[in-house]
């Protein structure tokens, strides 16, 4: 989605042209969860002029109680109006970034982090960073006080219509806000599992990517809502079936140019895609902390769901970490398939692409395609290929992004050191809990 640079002017008309009552300013914490102060329209000057403030403390992995003030800066870009409004009159969006009350951007805001690595990435000669995100959820009914089930709403499978597939409307009229909101949807359908769904949309440079994940989810959910359904993007909501993942489509500019392409490279990539490819599979495991963040993505990361979990790299098979799709040119790109939609995109978009720029200023280079089916390999044979496992725990992937130095530069120091903690602390209460399974299975036995 082309994203319009209005001005404060622009939008003072368009509030009274359109009778917008109602701001939300938007930001995101650290662990990827939309937060927003909803302000009347007479506070409109004020956020325009960059007054607004909210307690930082208040908000997780940002400060202690005694530096909590902090103001909301609107990047006046992601003006949007959401089309569905409400009975006290239209409600806008904007996107903020957090800052100190001396003006200076907030280390702990993941947007600013994300605007930070994109600076480096421009320094090292690139324009753009373009990622395409290909998000699944699933559709549960809800009870009669309105909370989520786990009842699915359909037995549909991939690509299948109606009848199977009873949330066809629900993602329908999902698509039809979105393309309200000016995003340019690509495809939509039902995935693999039952009530299982995935709706992709045009790729856009870093950081308006991560903006549009999140605006995504937002929009996912309020229909959802509509249909009497619940949306959630938990990685692995159900026992046996499969998980819901967010691909992320990336590609490297300079200027016009993919930077990826090179019509007489070895499959028409360039040495700097090479480079780049090498550097996501050798941070891949520092990389699952970030892309895979919490207990329940690692239920996604078994062998059998169609979900990575070998580090490795193919253009013809689906069973690697990374794949390189057939499109060339402008088109070409990498496929990194382990990210789930918990993630907190502009963290994963951060991390990913620091971990490729290293791999290009290092030179590194990967090892050979795996164009064989890797979960029928045997260990001996994944040995001898030189493919390693994916960390199978959040406490694995937290253990080697404490040894990787250019994943934790991804984040900075403060985003790092509260990520690491807010993990930590989120892996001892899991540790904690005796689940139901381990009652069927050990307390009549022992």
């Amino acid at each position: 989605m082309a994203r319009k640079q209005y001005t404060a002017d622009e939008i003072r008309t368009i509030v009274k042209q359109e009778n917008v009552q109602f701001l939300r300013l938007m930001f995101t914490d650290i662990n990827g969860i939309i937060k927003n102060v909803e302000v009347p329209i007479s506070q409109l000057e004020k956020v325009l002029n960059n007054k607004i403030t909210m307690d930082g403390s208040s908000i997780d992995g940002f400060v202690r109680i005694e530096e909590s003030d902090m103001l909301l800066f609107p990047d006046l870009s992601t003006w949007m109006i959401f089309p569905w409004g409400s009975e006290h009159g239209k409600v806008a969006r904007i996107i903020c970034s957090v800052h100190m009350t001396d003006g200076t951007p907030f280390a702990g805001d993941p947007r600013n982090n994300l605007v930070r690595v994109v600076e480096k990435m421009q320094a090292a000669g690139f324009s753009s960073f373009n990622i395409g995100p290909e998000p699944e959820f699933f559709l549960f009914k809800m009870d009669e006080n309105g909370r989520p089930t786990t009842t699915l709403n359909d037995k549909g499978s991939y690509f299948d219509l109606a009848p199977l597939d009873l949330g066809e409307n629900c993602r329908r009229d999902i698509v039809l806000e979105l393309e309200k909101m000016g995003f340019e949807v690509e495809a939509s359908h039902h995935e693999v599992a039952p009530g299982q769904h995935e709706v992709d949309f045009k790729y856009a440079n870093a950081l308006e990517a991560a903006d549009n994940i999140q605006t995504f989810k937002l929009v996912v959910k309020t229909i959802a809502r509509k249909h009497g359904l619940y949306a959630t993007f938990m990685p692995k909501p159900l026992h046996g079936i499969n998980g819901s993942g967010m691909h992320m489509n990336m590609s490297l500019f300079r200027g016009q140019e993919n930077a990826f392409y090179d019509a007489k490279g070895d499959g028409q990539l360039s040495d700097t895609a090479l480079h780049f490819l090498a550097g996501l599979l050798d941070h891949a495991r520092a990389l699952t902390a970030i892309n895979n963040p919490i207990v329940n993505s690692y239920k996604r990361l078994v062998p059998g769901f169609e979900a990575p979990v070998y580090i490795a790299w193919s253009g013809k098979n689906r069973s690697p970490l990374i794949r390189v799709p057939s499109g060339r040119g402008v088109s070409t790109r990498l496929e990194m398939r382990s990210v789930d939609p918990s993630a907190n995109p502009y963290l994963s978009i951060a991390a990913m692409l620091t971990a490729g720029l290293d791999g290009i200023a290092e030179k590194l280079q990967p090892e050979e395609a795996v164009d064989r089916n890797i979960y029928r390999m045997a260990p001996a044979e994944r040995l001898a290929n030189h493919i390693q496992d994916l960390p199978s725990t959040l406490h694995n992937a937290l253990k080697y992004l404490e040894n990787d130095e250019v994943v934790q530069g991804a984040l900075g120091d403060h985003l790092y050191h509260s990520f690491l903690d807010s993990k930590n602390v989120e892996w001892a209460a899991y540790r904690q809990q005796v689940s139901e399974w381990e009652r069927e299975q050990y307390l009549e036995l022992y």
